[in-house]
């Protein structure tokens, strides 16, 4: 009797022989096409929400760096009182003469009551102070937060025990209040009482006491992956092969705290953009007459009983960038974290 081995091994030696030598070019271009980063970024294409908002905050980023492109072709500047000149742009009142706030052909937007600004130009600007200021304070703010919660959680001991009561007291101040009480006194140290404030003062200013008191939620949740980070084997094999402690955190540590970073800060600087809005809206950040979010809606309130369209502009590109910025940062999350997805 013919023993079956023979003839069963013998299609297997074939198949062996007629394989492709050498595979890995074909799996190192899978790996690639299948890295983090580029399913990251086949999720996000998919969300069509997130697209859209992403849309709408380039869009208004561009409106913010061409400001001053725009209002040169446009025909008009945000510090120009155009009532002054020209008399008959306001009622007896001082509202605009005009109906809708005074929109034209010549003023897209309307003109300001009492002053007769061109509304156009002075959103234009005012996005361009805002998302600055904002833009700013979040990269201050992440860098803070990346450099304070990585060494706290590595380091340990007394310096992770330091740092943490310090990052407890400060999520524990009310925010606002502080800031709305704070800001005179950053003031006060560069500038005597009887002096006016310069603007650039007041922008850098608001940048820093934003950061000084944002740091701290993220700096936690770095403390926090640090920690569980540290005693990973790669960490372990880096400390034996002699790697230094920078070397260590910049080439292993950081690499795995990108996601919970970029997430923070997308979260982080529409909340800053509100804080900067209100403080100008409360007279102690940004002041007339430098163009601003809130200094258009603090002007506004005074006027929308009669004439609403002055503070319906700001308003509203607000609620919509923020609303954007929001969007986006979920489906940021939600692309780099799917298991983030409710």
């Amino acid at each position: 009797m013919t023993p079956p081995t023979p003839s069963a091994a013998a299609p297997l030696e074939v198949t062996d022989e007629t394989a492709p030598a050498s595979p890995t070019p074909a799996t190192s271009k899978g790996n690639e096409s299948r890295s983090p980063g580029r399913l990251a970024w086949t999720r996000f294409k998919r969300d069509k929400t997130g697209v859209i908002s992403a849309c709408i905050v380039i869009f208004f980023f561009v409106i913010a760096l061409a400001a001053p492109l725009i209002a040169k072709l446009y025909g008009k500047n945000p510090y120009t009182t155009y009532a002054s000149q020209r008399p008959e742009l306001l009622d007896a009142f001082s509202y605009p003469a005009g109906p809708n706030g005074g929109m034209s052909g010549e003023f897209w937007f309307g003109i300001e009551p009492q002053l007769g600004r061109d509304v156009f130009t002075f959103l234009l600007y005012g996005i361009r102070t805002s998302l600055g200021i904002a833009v700013a304070a979040t990269l201050l703010t992440t860098a803070l937060g990346i450099v304070i919660g990585t060494i706290a959680g590595y380091l340990g001991g007394k310096t992770d025990y330091f740092i943490g009561r310090v990052i407890d007291i400060l999520l524990s101040f009310p925010s606002t209040l502080f800031f709305i009480a704070f800001m005179p006194v950053v003031y006060g140290l560069f500038v005597a009482d009887d002096e006016n404030i310069p603007t650039s003062l007041r922008a850098v200013s608001l940048i820093l006491v934003l950061a000084g008191f944002g740091w701290a939620s993220l700096a936690r949740l770095l403390r926090g992956q640090v920690l569980g980070l540290r005693e990973r084997e790669f960490v372990e094999a880096a400390k034996v092969t002699g790697a230094s402690p920078w070397r260590i955190v910049f080439k292993e540590l950081l690499p795995n705290l990108w996601t919970p970073i970029i997430i923070q800060s997308t979260l982080m600087l529409p909340a800053f953009v509100t804080a900067e809005a209100g403080l100008a809206f409360l007279g102690v950040g940004i002041i007339d007459p430098t163009p601003d979010w809130g200094v258009m809606i603090q002007r506004g309130a005074q006027f929308y009983t009669q004439d609403i369209t002055f503070m319906l502009f700001p308003g509203l590109s607000m609620v919509i960038f923020v609303l954007a910025f929001n969007l986006l940062g979920d489906s940021v999350r939600d692309a780099l974290d799917p298991k983030s997805k409710r």
